[in-house]
C-alpha cells in the first residue's frame, strides 16, 4: 500500500562528468518504479547519439530567452556559454498525476529549485576523487582540454556546495548508486510528514 499519493521530485545533482546521465539511465532501469524523466532544454548542440525531447530538448538561443521571459522555468543556468533549464510546466503535471519526477541538473539549477520548491528530495551525486573525475572528462573526448579545465574548476567550487542537499551518493560504479538513490526515494516515500495525513485518513474509515 502507498500512503503518499502525491508526486515526489528527485533532484540528482553533481558536477559535470560525474556521471549523472549513466546513473539515471541504471535508475530507470530497475524494477517496480514510478520514475518520469524531467528533460531539461539546453541550446548546446546534440552530442553523438542523443535525441532531441529524449536527452534535452534542443532549441535556439532566442526561444530559450523568450521562455526566460515569461517565467516559464523551474531553474536555468549558463555554462560555456550555453543555456540549460527545466520546463516548469511539464514538471508541475508530472508531479500533479503522482509520479516520482527525476530531475538530472547542474548544481546552480539544483540550489534554485532548493529555494522554490521545500518538498523535494536532493542527492549530490559525487565522483570517488577529483582524479576519477579528470580522467571521465578527458575521456569523453568530446571537448578540448580546455573546456575539461574549465569544468574541472567549477566542480572544484560545487564540491563545497555538497552540504546544502539531502543526500550525497558516490558514484564509485554506476549500478551500485543508482541503488542507493532507489533506497533514497523509497525511504522519502515513508516518511511520517509525507504520509501521516493518509494514514489517519484511513484509520478512520475502518
Amino acid at each position: 500500500m502507498k500512503l503518499n499519493q502525491k508526486g515526489l521530485l528527485v533532484v540528482i545533482s553533481g558536477p559535470s562528468g560525474v556521471g549523472k546521465g549513466s546513473v539515471r539511465r541504471a535508475l530507470f532501469k530497475m524494477p517496480n518504479h514510478n520514475l518520469v524523466y524531467s528533460v531539461s532544454m539546453t541550446t548546446r548542440k546534440p552530442r553523438d547519439g542523443e535525441l532531441n525531447g529524449v536527452d534535452y530538448y534542443f532549441v535556439s538561443k532566442n526561444t530559450f530567452e523568450k521562455r526566460i521571459a515569461e517565467g516559464k522555468f523551474l531553474e536555468w543556468a549558463t555554462f560555456v556559454g550555453n543555456y540549460y533549464g527545466t520546463p516548469k510546466d511539464i514538471v508541475e503535471q508530472q508531479l500533479e498525476d503522482g509520479h516520482e519526477v527525476v530531475l538530472e541538473i547542474e548544481v546552480e539549477g539544483a540550489l534554485q529549485i532548493k529555494d522554490k520548491i521545500k518538498d523535494a528530495v536532493f542527492i549530490f551525486l559525487a565522483p570517488p576523487g577529483k582524479k576519477v573525475l579528470y580522467d571521465r572528462l578527458a575521456q569523453r573526448g568530446t571537448e578540448p582540454i580546455e573546456i575539461v579545465n574549465e569544468r574541472m574548476l567549477k566542480a572544484s567550487k560545487e564540491f563545497e556546495l555538497a552540504y546544502k542537499y539531502d543526500y550525497i551518493v558516490i558514484n564509485d560504479e554506476v549500478n551500485n548508486a543508482a541503488d542507493r538513490i532507489m533506497a533514497i526515494i523509497r525511504a522519502e516515500h515513508a516518511k511520517t510528514e509525507r504520509s501521516i495525513h493518509n494514514y489517519m485518513e484511513l484509520l478512520k474509515k475502518e
